[in-house]
């Protein structure tokens, strides 16, 4: 054998090596012949294997249709690539389910969006047929420009646990903390489509593969996380500077808003959560308002809360004695639908999320949950006093206390005759007793410089 064809048989051999190993762990969920290991759930979408790709079609008149794998999957890192129709709307699943006993088999579970639309939610994550956004893009907005309009995009979503991380050609669109589902399919979804809009619309998935073993995890990027856990302090959250507000299990670091010991009666902690108990008609209220021991200026503060119908309550900060009274800044807490109070004040500002009786919060329908569901409540304070409230992933309402059109609406709301209401520089925080039956939990804050 002369030296040419040996040295030709060394780096065909070298070569097949070095491929093994590259591809190491890597297990391909397409075999690129035909559509064998997966099954058609929800709607009529047509599915076709095509060379190298799988492609899905828009039909008229049939809900959401998933292309899902046979095969359940928990921890796991997943890739693929994509090419949508730049009017599509479609999304990968995830630790899905289809039970019979769940909405008739309804798919329901995790999916990482695909959105080329102006909204830009690409590598989000919304809970199918279930709780919805579970982070969207405005928690993230520098990753709205990951996704790639009429062009091929890389996928990535790592599940190991209860974290939940995506990425969208290369860059970290969304970080999740979650523990409802920890495994099920994995499905190619083609979204209904309105009768108005055509159908024939096209999205194409090459390269599907996925790891399930040995998996290593990426490096946290610096990004915001939503943490459903609760009163859980996720590794990144730590390092971003976040603590636990109240500890879950004990009424430490709050007392009574009259500065007394923390209520005996009339508030309530059990299993991670801290309620404040319904006032029986006809008896003295029993609870009262509790707050912070110590006093805040510039923070992230992140806090879970549920209603029951009617209920009103609120989380108030910058709270001080003022003229006797113990005043600050509220973010209403309040059931829209079922309470009087939200068809009171100016243009809406005693609804929830409100800056309550001054300022309305805006009412987007991403942003709001039925009475019942748990909802993600946020307040940033900025050093240069610009405020922010959040609902559930969504800026709802933002204001620069001390301009003068935070001045002006205060001169028209009820604290008009309060000197100094809403301007201190520090204050407590405090979570309201208004009478009805409202739940916390995971309440955070990180203060900021």
């Amino acid at each position: 054998m002369n030296s040419k064809l040996i040295t030709l048989l060394f780096l065909l051999v070298s070569v097949n090596v070095f491929a093994q190993r590259s591809n190491s762990g890597w297990v391909n969920l397409y075999n690129g012949k035909d559509l064998s290991g997966w099954k058609l759930l929800g709607g009529k979408a047509t599915y076709e294997a095509k060379g190298d790709e799988i492609i899905g079609t828009t039909v008229s008149n049939t809900p959401n249709s998933f292309l899902a794998s046979e095969k359940e999957y928990g921890d796991f890192i997943l890739e693929v690539e994509l090419l949508a129709h730049p009017l599509m709307n479609s999304g990968i699943q995830f630790r899905s389910l289809s039970k019979s006993d769940y909405q008739n088999g309804r798919v329901h579970g995790y999916q990482m969006e695909i959105d080329p639309s102006a909204r830009a939610w690409s590598g989000g994550v919304y809970d199918e047929g279930r709780r919805g956004w579970l982070y969207n893009l405005e928690l993230n907005p520098a990753a709205k420009t990951a996704y790639k309009i009429n062009d091929w995009n890389k996928y990535r979503i790592e599940c190991i646990g209860n974290s939940i991380r995506t990425w969208v050609n290369g860059i970290p669109v969304s970080h999740l903390i979650d523990d409802m589902t920890a495994k099920g399919f994995i499905a190619m979804q083609v979204h209904a489509i309105p009768s108005s809009e055509p159908q024939g619309r096209q999205i194409r998935w090459r390269n599907i593969r996925i790891q399930t073993e040995n998996l290593k995890p990426s490096a946290p990027a610096d990004i915001f996380v939503v943490n459903m856990v609760t009163n859980d302090l996720s590794a990144l959250e730590k390092k971003q500077g976040y603590r636990l507000l109240w500890d879950g299990k004990s009424t430490k670091g709050w007392t009574a808003a009259n500065g007394s010991a923390f209520p005996a009666e009339g508030w309530q902690i059990q299993d991670g959560i801290l309620s404040v108990q319904k006032d029986i008609p006809g008896e003295k209220a029993k609870g009262g308002d509790i707050v912070t021991e110590k006093e805040y200026s510039a923070y992230e503060l992140k806090f879970d809360f549920k209603l029951t119908k009617g209920a009103n309550s609120g989380l108030k900060y910058f709270v001080s004695n003022l003229g006797g009274s113990i005043l600050g800044l509220e973010y209403q807490i309040l059931d829209d639908e079922n309470h009087p109070d939200a068809k009171l004040g100016i243009k809406g500002n005693r609804t929830q999320a409100s800056l309550y009786d001054i300022l309305p919060a805006q009412k987007i329908p991403y942003s709001l949950k039925k009475v019942g569901e748990w909802n993600q409540g946020m307040i940033r304070v900025y050093p240069d006093n610009k405020v922010e409230h959040w609902l559930n992933g969504i800026k709802v309402l933002e204001y620069q206390r001390g301009s003068a059109d935070f001045m002006e609406n205060i001169s028209r709301s009820k604290f008009k005759a309060v000197q100094g209401f809403g301007t201190a520089a520090q204050g407590k925080i405090l979570l309201q007793d208004h009478g009805d039956e409202v739940y916390f939990r995971s309440i955070k804050i990180k203060e900021l410089n």
